[in-house]
């Protein structure tokens, strides 16, 4: 998606260990327009999919996933990361290792919010080494969900999580596939 990747080349910078930071538009200050035509593309690639439902994590996964769940007009549901106080004990609970955080995190979701007769678009911000994406995958198996596939924001490509995905037979769809960061730039995919 050539906004994106024009957006990321103006706004993002590369930190030490292959971190993107692009928090100026998608995950710390958000730009609804972006966003919105994100949702539109992830609703044209998923259109025919039959998709009952966007699953995703929070928080960053939040806006682009709700962008695409009104275009698909379906409901959004988010993983949360920490159990409140008001959910009950019917939860699926999954562990998410981040590696950007080097922390290993729980995420759940209520049980009465995905059934065996839900069809699930997994969007997530950024899949890197896909351990959001394993841990929403897990959820989906445990609630006997069908995954119509799954896409990223951005997918850092030289670090196996998009293999994973693909390895396990999903359709996988990334609107902005970086190749590398060579030299403190981002270099992405299918480019000299």
């Amino acid at each position: 998606m050539k906004l994106l990747e024009d957006r990321i080349r103006k706004d993002g910078q590369v930190l030490p260990g292959d971190v993107l930071k692009i928090n100026s538009f998608l995950n710390h200050q958000v730009d609804p327009q972006l966003m919105m035509e994100v949702g539109k593309e992830f609703a044209r690639l998923f259109k025919d999919g039959g998709v009952t439902k966007v699953l995703t994590c929070e928080a960053s996964g939040i806006a682009p996933s709700i962008m695409a769940a009104y275009q698909l007009n379906v409901p959004m549901v988010f993983a949360r990361k920490k159990k409140p106080s008001t959910l009950n004990d019917a939860v699926y609970w999954a562990d998410v290792f981040s590696y950007t955080k080097k922390v290993e995190n729980k995420i759940c979701v209520e049980e009465k919010f995905l059934s065996k007769d839900d069809t699930l678009l997994i969007l997530d911000d950024f899949v890197a080494h896909g351990e959001a994406v394993k841990g929403m995958v897990n959820i989906a198996e445990q609630a006997g969900c069908s995954v119509a596939g799954i896409g990223a924001v951005v997918a850092k490509t030289f670090q196996g999580g998009s293999d994973w995905i693909k390895d396990h037979g999903y359709r996988f769809e990334a609107l902005a596939n970086i190749d590398s960061f060579k030299d403190g730039q981002v270099h992405f995919l299918g480019e000299d």
